[in-house]
């Protein structure tokens, strides 16, 4: 049998991560071939997550990075089981090198972003897995988003919330240093108070149709008039919008002006015109 050293179980949970005797046993099973223990490894990770499939990863980390020029931002959550694990150095330096690569490589969707390679010829879901088998939880990427502004046409400033409970990406109509602190300061607002679109007109028709739903059935329930249930809808729905969209929402450090008039009084013209918003559930 050949015999493993411990400067080679040192050098796979350099690697891996992996516990010091799972490296030991995934070397011995490999006669010592790095390639192979890698791989059984993988196959612990695979088992596990088959077995763990049915389980929440609610915790995790959310990350939002940018490039260093702001023209691109990345926003993705890496859950796991535990907040234990969450809070683990190896688990948020896992979720750094995944967002730095989404940040290279702009992927399209969440399934784009698990293809891409990660190292050693292996794939963001391939470390993924194996990762399972080292920390023994259930681990998926999930709600990825980016953002994109061409060169001259604005910046995207990004915000993790204390804690990695959430992450944001705004995108600004106009670029500078001097921007990115109040784009901070609305990026903050996002995840504080969660509109769902940037301004009325960015709201899906579907939630508009269901607000205007819910405020007649309201209405109506209160003894109002049939003739006069489409408008009294209609002021709840402007309130709807003054609420859920982020120009017109209060900010929330001042709460004298809207986000938008705030934008407003940093720079003439200054806007957001979108944001990528994810939190753990």
């Amino acid at each position: 049998m050949i015999t493993i050293s411990a400067k080679d179980v040192k050098k796979l949970r350099d690697l891996t991560g992996a516990g010091m005797m799972d490296c030991k046993k995934a070397l011995t099973e490999a006669d010592g071939d790095f390639d192979k223990a890698i791989e059984e490894l993988r196959k612990k990770g695979q088992k596990l997550s088959a077995k763990r499939a049915d389980r929440e990863a609610n915790e995790g980390v959310v990350l939002a990075l940018t490039s260093a020029n702001r023209n691109n931002g990345v926003v993705f959550k890496l859950g796991c089981e535990t907040d234990f694990v969450a809070k683990t150095e190896s688990f948020v330096d896992l979720a750094k090198q995944i967002g730095e690569i989404a940040l290279k490589n702009l992927p399209g969707s969440n399934e784009e972003l698990l293809s891409l390679p990660f190292e050693n010829g292996i794939s963001i879901a391939d470390k993924v897995e194996e990762q399972v088998g080292v920390i023994g939880e259930k681990l998926e990427i999930s709600n990825y988003s980016k953002l994109e502004t061409a060169a001259g046409e604005g910046q995207i400033v990004p915000y993790i919330h204390m804690g990695y409970r959430a992450g944001v990406i705004i995108a600004l109509n106009k670029e500078g240093p001097d921007l990115v602190e109040p784009g901070k300061n609305v990026a903050m607002q996002v995840a504080a108070m969660k509109p769902v679109a940037v301004d009325k007109d960015g709201v899906d028709q579907t939630i508009i149709d269901k607000e205007i739903e819910i405020g007649m059935e309201v209405a109506r329930n209160e003894g109002k008039p049939e003739a006069m249930l489409e408008r009294i809808a209609s002021g709840k729905l402007n309130k709807f919008f003054k609420e859920k969209t982020l120009l017109n929402q209060a900010y929330v450090k001042d709460g004298k002006s809207s986000v938008g008039q705030y934008l407003e009084s940093v720079k003439a013209g200054l806007t957001v015109t979108d944001f990528k918003h994810v939190e753990l559930a």
